[in-house]
């Protein structure tokens, strides 16, 4: 047998062996993939499994993992629990909402700005944008809560928006930066040439390229803002403008120390729906944002 032919045999081997390993590796991915996502899932349809138990199965010694039986009483306890579950949900959306609103307006054209005009101590300003992150926000909650009580802001919706408009807008900054940046100038270059002016090289030439960025730091504000606690709990003092995570610990609180488990993990599975509704529609773009906003 000749060198070539033996060299080409060989070749052929190692195709062959390499080829049989990739099954063996596609199920071992396909294996940990599975794992992790049960691993993850796990705490939810756990909290699900009890959110539907009967009174008799929530108080069970030792407690179990299944229902034996299946009860919406949960459910219904959760709705008519205080001022009402849906009003609880209401202060949450109505908040969420303007927190977004907030951080659009602040992050899009900072962002912009920073990525696109040359000014000195552009860097400089950036860095100081990015300081909050490094300042706990529970630290500022007094003197924020006494400003806001002098201007009329304390308990208003508007005032916990601000709040968590503040927590958010240093990140979504830096996001948009670095998606603007991505945008390459020569498309606003040739905007200009065809007589577009600065406000319309940014709105109908930049911003739809960043549409993915914008729904990522509008999907954050929101879950920041949903899942927010202790800002809430201070600005908030009327039992008809609590947002969901005080309803929650209100809950966790019980009557007489007394808690309610299967009323508080419905209301856990309540809670989480919307996040996970959110997060399932607006998937693709958030990725997408996230990627163009974290590499460049």
């Amino acid at each position: 047998m000749t060198d070539a032919a033996i060299s080409t045999r060989a070749v052929a081997v190692r195709e062959d062996r390499v080829v049989g390993t990739r099954p063996a590796v596609r199920y071992l991915v396909g294996a940990i993939a599975i794992f992790i996502s049960a691993l993850m899932l796990a705490p939810i349809v756990l909290s699900f499994f009890a959110s539907i138990k009967s009174s008799a199965d929530v108080s069970a010694v030792p407690p179990t993992y299944l229902p034996y039986s299946f009860s919406f009483e949960n459910y219904q306890k959760i709705i008519d629990y205080q001022a009402g579950l849906w009003t609880y949900v209401g202060n949450s959306l109505a908040v969420a909402a303007l927190a977004i609103l907030f951080v659009i307006v602040l992050a899009v054209p900072a962002g912009y700005g920073l990525a696109r005009f040359h000014f000195r101590g552009k860097e400089v300003l950036f860095l100081l944008l990015l300081l909050p992150l490094m300042i706990p926000y529970q630290a500022l909650l007094t003197p924020i809560y006494l400003m806001f009580a002098k201007i009329g802001l304390a308990n208003s919706q508007i005032g916990l928006a601000i709040i968590h408009t503040i927590l958010q807008v240093p990140f979504s900054v830096y996001l948009m930066r670095n998606g603007f940046e991505g945008v390459p100038k020569e498309l606003e270059e040739a905007a200009v040439i065809d007589g577009g002016s600065s406000f319309q090289c940014f709105t109908q030439v930049s911003l739809p390229l960043v549409l993915p960025g914008i729904v990522t730091i509008a999907l954050f504000a929101f879950i920041t803002s949903w899942n927010e606690f202790l800002a809430a709990l201070i600005v908030m003092n009327k039992e008809t403008a609590f947002t969901v995570p005080i309803m929650l610990v209100s809950v966790r609180t019980g009557h007489l120390g007394a808690v309610d488990w299967g009323t508080l993990q419905a209301g856990i599975i309540v809670s989480i729906i919307p996040c996970i509704a959110i997060y399932v529609l607006l998937q693709k773009y958030y990725v997408s944002g996230l990627l163009s906003g974290a590499v460049k």
